[in-house]
């Protein structure tokens, strides 16, 4: 029945692309009834497939092209619809503080041990936020040399949302990191300043005993999951909120954006492998880790990353993996589940390239010690949310906010983050589990063992 419908629906589509051709470049008369009838015969078969189908990211995608088709043949109507999006934007703005604070006080908790686990820790720690930071460089890098949002018309926000980037000197940039009044900065959006305060509370909770730190630990630990299952109930909005904003972009401006949105998967693709063929790759040599051996083993956990954009659903298999191929257990569950916190090298690479393509679509132009800073605060919010349904887009639209980015051009982004999603997640299994066996490289514990069939 799915199957059918998505035919059906794309078959529609195709024949009334084809006919809308034929009218644009031979000057056949086409009836404009009949191209909207097939149209919207074509959007039925869709629901019917998202019917069948019962996933949110198809109920994504159609909505995106309910909210394109509304757009292009109401937009009269189309322009109304955003309060629908700002009702969504605003249910994410909630998570964002609570869900921060929870995942990064949590995880460095949670390691007060590492002073025990010694010189693994330190090496892990290092080799996660060097790579990271290189990811976050090419994605920068990519989307400055493609720049897939210039261009993009994209409707301006209004100027009672809007949030102006000032110049600041270097000591306000730093001086702005710091929290004075943390709830003064969760009400105000300041996620780095939020960041910072949890990163300090965290650290002091680190070190007060262990009868004292078990009762925080354990709110912190409930507040993470409660906070990523209210994400999960926030995100089956997803579908009207990313649908009323792109009714309200092409109702404004046009389809224009959809070929930027090509161009912007196109770009991270290629920063992917660029980041796959030119830095773990590298590593890999000039390690030692054998190389046949290792795409052997990481081929299952990586496919089943790829296929079902979560991390989580790979990591067993990833740990039965690398312990197969020689990595001890001891590593394997030490690094292995710290880097889902430290060390999201596909994120992390998606989140600089899709911030700087929003800044490029919303005409807002952020020098490069702008750039550098909005690195630094990526950098720091990706950390401990690789469980969360949609995370980056709850990360990105929190760091925009802080820079006065507009929030439209986010919302697009929602009919291709699956697509999006799928690659940066495979990379970042595929990091973890090469750092895996850097680190037992490094350690002298690896052993050469066969990998299993």
């Amino acid at each position: 029945m799915k199957n059918k419908s998505l035919i059906a629906g794309l078959g529609l589509f195709a024949v009334a692309a084809v006919a809308y051709a034929l009218q644009s470049w031979l000057g056949v008369v086409v009836s404009p009834v009949a191209l909207l009838t097939l149209r919207w015969l074509g959007i039925a078969a869709l629901c019917l497939y998202g019917l069948a189908k019962r996933s949110l990211t198809a109920w994504i995608l159609v909505a995106m092209v309910i909210g394109a088709e509304i757009g292009h043949d109401w937009p009269h109507v189309a322009v109304n619809l955003r309060v629908i999006s700002i009702i969504f934007l605003r249910l994410i703005k909630t998570i964002i503080a609570p869900l921060l604070f929870a995942t990064l006080v949590s995880g460095i908790a949670a390691h007060a041990d590492l002073k025990k686990v010694g010189r693994m820790g330190v090496k892990a720690i290092i080799y996660f936020e060097l790579v990271t930071t290189v990811a976050l460089f090419i994605g920068l890098g990519a989307i400055n040399l493609t720049k897939a949002g210039v261009g993009a018309a994209v409707p301006p926000t209004p100027a009672s949302e809007q949030l102006a980037v000032q110049k600041s000197t270097a000591s306000e940039i730093v001086l702005h990191a710091f929290p004075e009044n943390i709830a003064k900065s969760i009400a105000d959006g300041q996620v780095l300043q939020v960041v910072v305060f949890s990163i300090l509370f965290g650290i002091a909770l680190a070190m007060v005993k262990e009868e004292k730190r078990k009762p925080m630990v354990t709110f912190v630990e409930s507040l993470t999951e409660t906070m990523f299952k209210f994400t999960n109930v926030v995100m089956l909005l997803a579908p009207f909120g990313a649908g009323a904003a792109i009714a309200y972009t092409v109702g404004t401006t046009g389809l224009g954006i959809l070929g930027n949105l090509a161009e912007l998967l196109a770009t991270l693709y290629a920063a992917l492998i660029v980041f796959i063929g030119g830095v773990l790759l590298p590593i890999a040599y000039f390690t030692g880790v054998p190389l046949k051996r290792f795409i052997k083993a990481v081929a299952g956990p990586v496919s089943i990353a790829f296929a079902t954009s979560s991390s989580e659903a790979a990591l067993p298999r990833a740990m039965e993996s690398m312990e197969a191929m020689g990595v001890p257990r001891q590593v394997v569950s030490f690094v292995l589940p710290t880097g889902y916190s430290f060390n999201l090298d596909g994120s992390t690479l998606y989140l600089s390239l899709a911030a700087i393509f929003v800044a490029q679509a919303g005409k807002v132009h952020l020098s490069f010690g702008q750039q550098l800073l909005l690195l630094l605060t990526l950098m720091l919010t990706s950390k401990g949310v690789a469980g969360v349904s949609r995370a980056a887009l709850v990360i990105l639209l929190g760091t925009a906010g802080s820079f006065g980015l507009p929030i439209e051009p986010i919302f697009i982004l929602l009919g291709i983050d699956q697509l999006m999603d799928m690659a940066r997640t495979a990379v970042n299994v595929l990091g973890n589990c090469l750092a895996t066996v850097v680190v037992a490289k490094w350690e002298g514990d690896f052993k050469e063992l066969p990998v299993a069939e």
